[in-house]
C-alpha cells in the first residue's frame, strides 16, 4: 500500500497547543487510542538499504511485533509518500521471506546479499491516535508521538504529529493543518524517524542545522510533459523557500534572506514561465502574496548588503574615517529591528496559509480547472515545445528594454534589470533541455551584463535607504559625512561599469538565442 502522511516537528508548547485545539473542533473523532511502540531499525553495515531508499524495522505495538518495510519514500511539500507492506513477526524475529510483495522483497535481497543485518537505532515513543472524519467524509488519523530516538548510547527527546490519510483527497490533509494550526509557527518535517535515527548514529544529532540553501537544477527531459516539468520546477521553489526561512527564523546569516528572496522570485519567474499551461486564480493569488513576503524579506536582505558589501568594504579602504562605526551602528540598530519582525511575519498565520496553500497547489494538482476542455491537451504539451515560447517571450522583453540602451534613465535601466532577472531564472530552469555548452556560452555573457546592474542596484538601494530624513543614522554628522563618501565611491563605480553596458549587451545579442 502506498503511505500519504503529512508530519509536523512540535516542542512542548506545541503539543499543549494542538490538544487543546482538537478539544475545540467540531469533529467527528473516534476514541483516543494511546498506546507504547518500540520500532527496531535494521540495515547492513555499510547502510546499503537506506542508500537504497529502504527502511526494514521491527514495531513492537503493546503486545505484538510488526515487520515493516518502507520504499520509495519522498517527501515534497511536506507531504510523505512511502509503498509499505506489513506483517506479523512472531516472537520480534525477521523473516524476509514474509515481506509479502514480490518486488520489494526482491528489492531488499539483492541490497542486503549475503551482507549481516544489525541494529541502527531504534525510536521509543508514546502514541496517541484517533481518527477524525471530515465534512466532505474523509477520514484521517492523527497520531501524536512523545519519546526518544535512540542510536547505542545516544538518545535524544523527538515529539511530532502525524495526519495520515485514510480515505479522501490529499486536500483534505492540508485542510486539516490548517484547522489544527491556525495560529501559526508550524514546523513541516522534512525528515522521517528512521532518517533522523540514522543521523543520530552518524552525527549525534536528530536535526540538521538551519543552513542557507541555493537554487538547485531540475532535471527535466525533452518528453516531459509540461504539466510535470511544472509540479518538479514549482516543488524545487517550494524547498528553497522552506529551507531558507528556517534560516531566517533561527539564525542571523546574512545567506538566508539572500536564498529566501531569490527562491521567492523564481517561483514568480516559474508562475510567469507556465502560466500558458497552469495558469489559474489560486496561482495568480499565490504570486501576489509572494511578492509581498519578498518585500518584507528585501528589507532584510538590502540592510545586510548595505554593511557587508557596501560600508564594510569601505571602512576596510579608509580605516582612519571614524564616521564608518557611527553609520554601521545605526544601520546594525535598524537591521536588529526589521529581522525581529520579519521573523514574526514567518511565524505568523498569514505566512504559514501562503506556506500551505502553496504546497496544497503543487501536490493535489490545483491548476485543474473542469470547465477548459483545452487543459488537457496544454498539460500533456512536451516541455521543449513549452520551453522554446517561454525563452524567446523572455528574450523579446530583454531586447525591448535594451533598445536605446546608451541613454536609459535610471528607472529604464532598472527595468532592463529586472527582465534580465527574469531571463536568467527562465534559462536556470529550462536549460537542462539544450546544449549545455551552448547555455553556459550565454549565460556566462548575461553573467556581465547582470555584475553592471548589480553595482546600479547597489547604488540606488543605498541611496533609498540612507538618504531620508529617518534614515539610520540620519543625526549623527560624521555618520553622514561617510554616507557621503559611501554614495561618491558607488557612484563612480557604477557609472565606470555602465561605461561597457553597450558592448556587454551586443555581446549577449551576438551570442544568440542558444533555444533556436
Amino acid at each position: 500500500m502506498t503511505e500519504i502522511e503529512l508530519k509536523f516537528v512540535l516542542d512542548e508548547e506545541g503539543v499543549k497547543r494542538l490538544r487543546s485545539r482538537l478539544k475545540s473542533l467540531n469533529l467527528d473523532e473516534s476514541a483516543v487510542r494511546t498506546r507504547s511502540l518500540r520500532s527496531v531499525y535494521y540495515d547492513t553495515a555499510e547502510h546499503g538499504l537506506r542508500k537504497a531508499g529502504i527502511a526494514l524495522r521491527l514495531r513492537r505495538d503493546g503486545r505484538r511485533w510488526l515487520q515493516t518495510v518502507k520504499a520509495g519514500t519522498t517527501i515534497n511539500g511536506g507531504l510523505l509518500r512511502a509503498r509499505e507492506v506489513e506483517v506479523p513477526a512472531p516472537g520480534g524475529r525477521l523473516d524476509l521471506s514474509m515481506i509479502p510483495t514480490v518486488a520489494i522483497r526482491a528489492e531488499v535481497e539483492n541490497v542486503i546479499g549475503e551482507a549481516e543485518l544489525q541494529v541502527v537505532c531504534e525510536t521509543q515513543m508514546k502514541r496517541s491516535s484517533s481518527v477524525l472524519t471530515l465534512e466532505r467524509g474523509a477520514r484521517i488519523e492523527l497520531d501524536l508521538d512523545i519519546g526518544e530516538i535512540v542510536a547505542g548510547e545516544l538518545k535524544e527527546p523527538f515529539r511530532e504529529a502525524e495526519l495520515e490519510l485514510l480515505e479522501g483527497d490529499i486536500d483534505s490533509l492540508y485542510d486539516l493543518t490548517q484547522m489544527l494550526f491556525p495560529e501559526g509557527g508550524l514546523h513541516l518535517s522534512s525528515m522521517s524517524k528512521s532518517a533522523r535515527g540514522y543521523m543520530l548514529a552518524e552525527t549525534g544529532k536528530i536535526q540538521t542545522d538551519p543552513l542557507p540553501r541555493n537554487a538547485m537544477p531540475v532535471p527535466l527531459v525533452s518528453e516531459m510533459t509540461s504539466e510535470i516539468a511544472a509540479r518538479d520546477v514549482l516543488r524545487e521553489c517550494f524547498e528553497q523557500i522552506s529551507a531558507n526561512t528556517e534560516v531566517v527564523l533561527f539564525t542571523d546569516a546574512p545567506e538566508g534572506p539572500h536564498q529566501l528572496r531569490i527562491g521567492l522570485r523564481r517561483l514568480r519567474a516559474a508562475f510567469g514561465m507556465f502560466k500558458p499551461v497552469i495558469g489559474h486564480p489560486e496561482m495568480l493569488r499565490l504570486n501576489a502574496e509572494a511578492r509581498q513576503l519578498g518585500a518584507r524579506v528585501g528589507a532584510l536582505r538590502d540592510l545586510d548588503v548595505v554593511i557587508t558589501d557596501i560600508i564594510d568594504p569601505e571602512h576596510a579602504l579608509h580605516p582612519e574615517e571614524q564616521g564608518f562605526n557611527a553609520l554601521r551602528q545605526a544601520i546594525e540598530t535598524r537591521r536588529v529591528a526589521v529581522r525581529k519582525e520579519l521573523r514574526g511575519y514567518l511565524r505568523s498565520e498569514a505566512a504559514q496559509k501562503f506556506q500551505i496553500d502553496l504546497a496544497r497547489f503543487i501536490e493535489t494538482r490545483r491548476w485543474l480547472a473542469p470547465e477548459d476542455f483545452e487543459q488537457t491537451a496544454r498539460l500533456a504539451q512536451p516541455i521543449r515545445e513549452l520551453s522554446g515560447k517561454a525563452l524567446g517571450k523572455r528574450w523579446k522583453s530583454c531586447v525591448k528594454h535594451a533598445h536605446g540602451i546608451d541613454h536609459l534613465t535610471i528607472e529604464e535601466r532598472h527595468e532592463l534589470r529586472k527582465e534580465l532577472k527574469k531571463l536568467r531564472y527562465t534559462i536556470e530552469f529550462l536549460g537542462p533541455l539544450y546544449s549545455q555548452k551552448k547555455v553556459a556560452t550565454f549565460v556566462k555573457k548575461m553573467k556581465r551584463m547582470q555584475n553592471i546592474f548589480g553595482d546600479l542596484n547597489d547604488l540606488a538601494m543605498a541611496e533609498e535607504l540612507l538618504c531620508k530624513p529617518d534614515s539610520p543614522g540620519a543625526r549623527n554628522a560624521n555618520a553622514q559625512r561617510s554616507v557621503g563618501w559611501v554614495l561618491g565611491a558607488r557612484t563612480v563605480k557604477a557609472e565606470a561599469a555602465w561605461a561597457h553596458a553597450r558592448e556587454l549587451w551586443h555581446g549577449v545579442v551576438e551570442t544568440g538565442p542558444f533555444w533556436k
